[in-house]
Parts: structure tokens; C-alpha cells; sequence
């Protein structure tokens, strides 16, 4: 069988595989859409609109259970050649070089005619967050599975169509799932780990909305370097209308690891949560700034409504929301600001509270911007007594993560993690795609996952409504 029809207009590129369709008439010739088992090149990608970066990342490595040949539907621009050439860069790096085969389709009419041809059975979905609900509808109606990057969801009045999506998919037998890439982090790891242990955390606090029991908080840049090269941001991320604003957008994370970290493997419904206080507030981009980000010189015409007197880009990708569940409070803070200052980088703060220790971790230039995981004991423990529950809790850790050690610092001790476990971001890309291959092998996800997941959504959504009109300036 061949595997280029004859009146396919293509172009090859090496050493990459990448063929540019422009117009195809082609016919499925089996069944995309079978059980999968788990078997070698079982799983058929499908890349649409692929207009952030994470898209990329999920093929940073192979998987013998994916199939080499990617089709990929997008329009035409800057965001697909750029994701093109990440690929490239993965498949031409000297050490443990890829083998992806791109099939590309460019064309306005990229989504209908990816629904009309379905030559994959998973569809990763990475850009402009507007769209993504849609996209994700789309797809479990044309029986294909989705994994996603966040947010699924932006604007609440789209909530009601990614429950449906949820609610087709169960029927179909079809899996939906977004890369919460933050659960890979070993330190995020290690501290849901020893809150598992009464013995060195003790119970959970409750809080208060001016103390919550858990508190997340991460510093992001607009300005950095992926894969080693400058990241250019598209016009349209800093549209919250496209993109979505900071709180409904990095935030999907730090609530992912609320419910991740306190509530392991427990479904958690709607019903079991309230957005109790919830604020966003903008970042100021000069013009400068802005064109060495997207390399553009000219703001479209859609950010005109961000835009002070002076050209300056006000763009709202910050926000806070503190929410209960099950009478526990929980913060979650995301800040952006233009570019880390030399020699640092995007920083993560979380501290979650016990009745025996305080488990926090801090990345700033005291860590040199590494996320390390500090246990801090209550004032009333004894230490000595505490040091030996500790060393405990380590050994038996070990099991799982060897080469864990801790080291005395002021007020605690700091947990020592090796080189091995730090595997970094955008590894973690991975770790996330092979998780979804298990659940795709199971032929279903655990119901805590679903469960959370439209919960989380639903947490951002009602912050979002709560933090109310943010374009007054």
C-alpha cells in the first residue's frame, strides 16, 4: 500500500519527514478507531492548530506505542513553522535523536477537514485557548480521543460545552485528559508524599481566607527559551479573549495540585468546593516589549482595547483565588511578569500546613532557583523525637525515590533530592504522555481524575465570574 497517494501535492524535508498537503481526497483504509491494546504504533496523533509550544514538547520523545507518522491540521502562519521546527530540532539533536514523520495539512479548513479524514485516534490540542473547547467537542463527537493542554476551558459560558464533551466521551468509550505537567515535579511529589505521613505532618490544617491551609504560587515570564532557543509568543496570547486570562489559565495548574495533593485519588465534586475570594490584575508590556516577544511591530487590532494612551500592552495574566474544599482553605497566586532578571528564572511557592510541620517548598536565589521541599516542625514538637520520625519517613521514601537524604537548615530541614529525579519541565511532557498511554491501555481513567477535572474547571470558571470586568484602565 502506498503511503503517499499519487495526486497529493508534497514537499520533502530532511533529515525531518514532512510532507505539506494542499489538497487530498483521502480514504481511510482501516479502522482507525480499535481498542487499543497497548500494542506498538497502536496510538495514531493528530496535532491541530498547534500554536503553543507544549504541543511540540509531547514528541520531544518516542513511545513505542505511538505511531511515527504524526498528521498535523493548522492554518497557515508563523505558530505551525515554528512548531514544525521544534520537531525537526528533535529529530536532528545529536543525543537520542527522534524519528516523527509530519503530515501536514494547511488550510482554513484545517478542523473540518481533519473531522472528514480522521487519520489518528488522539488528538492533541496545544494554541489558542479560545478555540480548545470547541476542538475537544469536536473530536470525541468524530470518536477520537483528546489530550490537552490547559485550559480546557476559558470563558464560562463554554463550561456547559466541555460537560457535554466529558458526557460524550464517557458514551463513546473515549478518554479526555489535560497535561497537568506539574505532577511530575519531584518536589510537588515529595511534599504530597510526606503529607501522608501523621507522623512527620501531622492532620491538615483547615485555615482561614487570610491563612489558607495550602498556598500555591508560581512567577512566570513572558520572555524565555525553550529547547534553547527564544520562545516568540503569537500577537493573540495576550488577548485574554484568546488566550484567557491568568486566572483561568497557569492557575488550572496550582488548582489541579490542591486537589492532587490533599485529596489523592479522591473524586471531588462541585458540590464540595466554593471560590470564596477571587482578583486579576494586568502586566504592563512596552511596545519594545512587545515586538521582541512576538517579533511584530504593529498590535492587531483585537489587543486595541488593552492599550493605554501611550502604546503600553496591558495584559491581564494575573490572578488569585482562594477557594474551600471540604471546609479546607486553598490560595492560589500567578504572576507574570516580562522577563526573569539575569541569572534567575520562573519561580514556584507552595506551603501546605500540618498540625506537626509545615512542608514548603522555595525556588528563589537562596535555592539559585531550584525547587527544593523544606520540613519545618511546629514549635511544640520535641526534635530530637521529630529528626528519627523524619529519618523514618525518608527511608522508607527511598523505596520509591532512592538517594533522598535531608540536611538541618534553620527551623527544619531541607530534603535533599538527586540530580537523577530533577528531570525538568519539559520532560515532564512526557511523563504526562505516558501516563495517558496507560490510561488508553485501561481503556479509561480513573473516575477521581475525571471527576476533578470538571471540578477544577469549574473552580476557575466561578473565580473568573467573581473577579469581574477586568479591561478598566
Amino acid at each position: 500500500m502506498k503511503l503517499i497517494p499519487d495526486h497529493w501535492k508534497y514537499l520533502f524535508i530532511t533529515p525531518g519527514f514532512v510532507i505539506f498537503l494542499t489538497s487530498c481526497n483521502h480514504q481511510r483504509t482501516e479502522d482507525q478507531n480499535l481498542e487499543f491494546m497497548g500494542e506498538p504504533g497502536g496510538i495514531k496523533l493528530i496535532t491541530v492548530d498547534p500554536g503553543h509550544f507544549h504541543a511540540s514538547l509531547v514528541q520531544k520523545s518516542m513511545y513505542p506505542q505511538v505511531d511515527t507518522l504524526v498528521h498535523v491540521y493548522a492554518p497557515e502562519g508563523p505558530e505551525l513553522e515554528d512548531h514544525l521546527n521544534r520537531i525537526d530540532q528533535f529529530s536532528t539533536r545529536q543525543s537520542d535523536p527522534t524519528q516523527w514523520r509530519e503530515v501536514v495539512y494547511k488550510g482554513s479548513d484545517y478542523l473540518e477537514k481533519m473531522l472528514s479524514e480522521k487519520p489518528g485516534n488522539v488528538m492533541v490540542v496545544a494554541g489558542n485557548n479560545a478555540k480548545k473547547t470547541d476542538y475537544i467537542h469536536a473530536a470525541v463527537l468524530a470518536g477520537i480521543n483528546v489530550l490537552a493542554d490547559k485550559p480546557m476551558v476559558i470563558n464560562p459560558d463554554k463550561y456547559p460545552l466541555l460537560q457535554e464533551a466529558f458526557s460524550i466521551a464517557k458514551q463513546k468509550g473515549l478518554l479526555i485528559y489535560d497535561m497537568m505537567t506539574e505532577r511530575f515535579e519531584i518536589t510537588t511529589i515529595l511534599q504530597k508524599e510526606f503529607s501522608g505521613f501523621p507522623q512527620v505532618f501531622g492532620e491538615m490544617e483547615k485555615g482561614a481566607l487570610d491563612n489558607p491551609a495550602i498556598s500555591k504560587e508560581s512567577v512566570h515570564h513572558f520572555y524565555k527559551y525553550v529547547a534553547g532557543l527564544p520562545l516568540q509568543r503569537p500577537p493573540w496570547f495576550f488577548d485574554i479573549e484568546q488566550e484567557g486570562a491568568g486566572i483561568v489559565d497557569v492557575s488550572t495548574h496550582l488548582v489541579d495540585l490542591i486537589l492532587w495533593e490533599c485529596f489523592p485519588e479522591q473524586p471531588v465534586h462541585k458540590n464540595e468546593v466554593e471560590v470564596v475570594q477571587a482578583s486579576q490584575w494586568a502586566t504592563e508590556i512596552s511596545t519594545n516589549e512587545y515586538e521582541r516577544v512576538t517579533g511584530l511591530s504593529v498590535y492587531p487590532d483585537y489587543l486595541g482595547k488593552y492599550l493605554t494612551e501611550d502604546s503600553v500592552l496591558n495584559v491581564f495574566s494575573n490572578g488569585e483565588i482562594v477557594f474551600t474544599v471540604r471546609n479546607i482553605f486553598g490560595k492560589v497566586s500567578v504572576i507574570w511578569n516580562f522577563e526573569a532578571p539575569e541569572g534567575s528564572a520562573d519561580t514556584h511557592f507552595s506551603i501546605m500546613r500540618g498540625t506537626r510541620a509545615n512542608l514548603v517548598i522555595r525556588q528563589d536565589a537562596a535555592q539559585e532557583y531550584i525547587p527544593t521541599l523544606y520540613v519545618d516542625p511546629a514549635d511544640h514538637i520535641d526534635s530530637e523525637e521529630y529528626e528519627a520520625q523524619l529519618e523514618t519517613a525518608i527511608e522508607m521514601l527511598n523505596t520509591k525515590y532512592p538517594g533522598l537524604a535531608k540536611k538541618s537548615v534553620p527551623g527544619g530541614w531541607e530534603i535533599v533530592v538527586p540530580a537523577e529525579l530533577r528531570v525538568g519541565h519539559e520532560a515532564h511532557f512526557s511523563q504526562v504522555m505516558e501516563k495517558f498511554l496507560q490510561f488508553m491501555k485501561d481503556g479509561q481513567l480513573p473516575q477521581w481524575e475525571e471527576v476533578n477535572m470538571l471540578t477544577k474547571y469549574f473552580i476557575t470558571m466561578e473565580a473568573y465570574k467573581m473577579s469581574g470586568d477586568v479591561i478598566d484602565f
